[in-house]
C-alpha cells in the first residue's frame, strides 16, 4: 500500500461494536420496531448507497451537486473561503470536490462513521490537494466530537449535504443543527442540503428503485447484525417497504418480516409475526420556510438558499448566530 499523503491526518473514533450491539437489542425490543439509520453505512452499506445515488429514480444527488455547480462562486462569498471546512458525513468525494474547488479552504475535516470509505476518499483529496491539510475522523457525527484545532486565523465551515438532516424527526433535527453550531462557534456557517417537498409518485420511486439497490442496501442492515452480532437472522426474510408518509411529511423505510419467525441476539429472543415491520429510517422533507424556521430554532441565521429550477433540492447556507 502507498504511504499516505503527508497533509493527511487519521482519527479512528468509529463506535464500538457494543454500541451497535446496545442499540439493537433496545431497537429490537421497542414496540413499534425500529433501527437507527446511522448503522447503514459499513462498508458494503456504503457502497450500496453509492449505488442508488447512480440510480435514474434517485434525484437527490445529481441535483445537488448541479446546485453546487451553478453557484459555487456565491457560495464561496456566502461561506468564506480560507476556512477549515468540516464535513458531516462525507460519503462519496463528488460533492465535496465542486466545494474545494469554489470555496478553497486552508483544512478539510471529513467525518463519516464507514472507515474504510473514509479513508479512501481522505487519501484522495489529500494527494489531489497538496495545498489543504486533511484531518479525517471516524466517528458517528450525531454524537459528541471534538474537531482538530482550525488553522490561525481561520473561521470554521460545515458542509452537511444529501438532505441527512432529514433522518431527523423535525426535534432531534434542531438538536442536532444546535450542536453543530456549537461546534463551528462563533461566525461560523453551515452548507447544508434539504430535499424539498414534491410529488408523492416522484418520491415512491426514489425510495423504491426498479433495481432493487434501495432494497438491498435496507436488508444489508440485517447482515450486519446476523454477521457482527451473530444474530440468528435470515435478510431474505424481510422485505423492503417505503412510503411516503404524508401528514408527517416523511419517507419510511420498514423492512417487514415475510414470514413468522424468531430472531435471536445474545441470547435474546425477539419473535416477528408474519407482516411486523421493522422501521430503519425516517427522511423528512420539507419546503424553504419551513426548514428556514428550524434553522433560526437551533440557533442558526439563515444567509442565502439555492434551488434547481424543478424545486426539488434546496442548498441553504446558515450562519451561527452570535450571542447578542
Amino acid at each position: 500500500m502507498k504511504a499516505p499523503p503527508p497533509n493527511l491526518s487519521f482519527d479512528d473514533l468509529h463506535p464500538p461494536v457494543e454500541d451497535f450491539r446496545a442499540a439493537v437489542l433496545d431497537g429490537f425490543a421497542r414496540r413499534p420496531r425500529r433501527l437507527p439509520p446511522v448503522f447503514f453505512y459499513d462498508a458494503r452499506g456504503s457502497a450500496l448507497f453509492e449505488a442508488i445515488t447512480r440510480l435514474a429514480e434517485y434525484y437527490p444527488t445529481r441535483t445537488e451537486i448541479a446546485i453546487l455547480r451553478a453557484h459555487g462562486t456565491a457560495i464561496a462569498r456566502h461561506v468564506g473561503r480560507d476556512t477549515q471546512l468540516v464535513e458531516l458525513g462525507s460519503g462519496s468525494d463528488v460533492k465535496i470536490r465542486v466545494l474545494l474547488e469554489a470555496l478553497r479552504p486552508r483544512a478539510y475535516v471529513p467525518v463519516d462513521i464507514s472507515r474504510e470509505h473514509l479513508l479512501r476518499s481522505a487519501r484522495a483529496i489529500a494527494r489531489d490537494h497538496p495545498d489543504i491539510a486533511v484531518h479525517a475522523l471516524c466517528a458517528d457525527y450525531t454524537r459528541p466530537f471534538a474537531l482538530p484545532a482550525a488553522p490561525p486565523g481561520a473561521r470554521r465551515a460545515a458542509f452537511y449535504p444529501g438532505s441527512s438532516i432529514g433522518n431527523f424527526d423535525p426535534d432531534d433535527a434542531a438538536r442536532l443543527l444546535a450542536r453543530v453550531a456549537a461546534l463551528l462557534g462563533p461566525d461560523g456557517r453551515l452548507l447544508i442540503g434539504v430535499d424539498l417537498k414534491k410529488d408523492p409518485a416522484r418520491l415512491h420511486a426514489a425510495y423504491n428503485d426498479a433495481q432493487g439497490v434501495t432494497a438491498a442496501f435496507n436488508r444489508n442492515l440485517l447482515a450486519r447484525i446476523r454477521d457482527e452480532l451473530g444474530a440468528t437472522l435470515d435478510p431474505d426474510g424481510f422485505r423492503h417497504h417505503a412510503f411516503y408518509n404524508a401528514p408527517a411529511g416523511r419517507i419510511e423505510m420498514h423492512l417487514v418480516a415475510a414470514r413468522a419467525q424468531t430472531v435471536v441476539i445474545n441470547a435474546q429472543r425477539f419473535d416477528f409475526a408474519e407482516g411486523e415491520s421493522l422501521h430503519t429510517e425516517n427522511s423528512y422533507k420539507y419546503d424553504v420556510a419551513e426548514f428556514t424556521a428550524l434553522a433560526r430554532r437551533a440557533g442558526f441565521a439563515p444567509r442565502e438558499v439555492w434551488c434547481d429550477a424543478e424545486r426539488l433540492f434546496s442548498v441553504h447556507c446558515l450562519a451561527v448566530r452570535n450571542p447578542d
